[in-house]
């Protein structure tokens, strides 16, 4: 099972069936703020949705094309973390992340961003990650930049959110520069 200690405060794990109902709860609080940015909250209606999740990603890390995680604070979910799926031929993936609006501003989604970086290049040897954030998201777009990403463009019109069209910013972090990276910078 996946699990990684960010720090003394904050690990990453796989979600199990018993974290169903804290995910649904935590889901419930943050509905209206997330629904500016992801376009699945609509499929949350209840617990069992999110054990169909918490199901679909055990079978995804278990195919091993990457994972959801909970970002634990003090042990609390707070958060998830996780890859969209891995191309293993081209050694690439993508990071999806979003954390309770009660714990934003702590640097909590940096840190386990950096972790999941040194997991994907130095234990899996990916050769590049990709973050795409939408275009208003300006707080989702601090992490990458915090993290050396280089904003490489734009999609137009890439997602549909409910009832408009965003669009996204994509980031990207190739092996040979977060190894020669600034440590300063995180």
């Amino acid at each position: 099972m996946f699990e990684y200690k960010v720090d003394d405060n904050i690990s990453l794990k796989l979600l199990n069936k018993s974290d169903a109902e804290d995910l649904y709860a935590l889901i419930n609080s943050n509905r209206l703020y997330l629904r500016q940015w992801l376009s699945w909250l609509d499929k949350i209606k209840e617990v069992n949705d999110t054990v169909s999740f918490i199901n679909n990603t055990r079978d995804q890390f278990a195919n091993n094309n990457g994972f959801q995680a909970g970002i634990l604070v003090d042990q609390k979910l707070t958060g998830i973390i996780g890859l969209h799926e891995i191309d293993w031929e081209d050694k690439k993936t993508e990071i999806g992340y979003w954390i309770d609006q009660n714990y934003q501003g702590r640097g909590i989604i940096t840190k386990a961003c950096k972790a999941l970086l040194d997991y994907l290049f130095n234990r899996l040897k990916l050769n590049k990650v990709e973050i795409h954030c939408a275009e208003q998201n300006t707080k989702s777009q601090q992490i990458p930049l915090k993290l050396g990403f280089v904003r490489e463009g734009l999609i137009r019109e890439a997602q549909w959110l409910y009832d408009h069209y965003v669009n996204l910013v994509i980031y990207g972090l190739l092996a040979s520069e977060y190894v020669n990276r600034d440590d300063e910078k995180c």
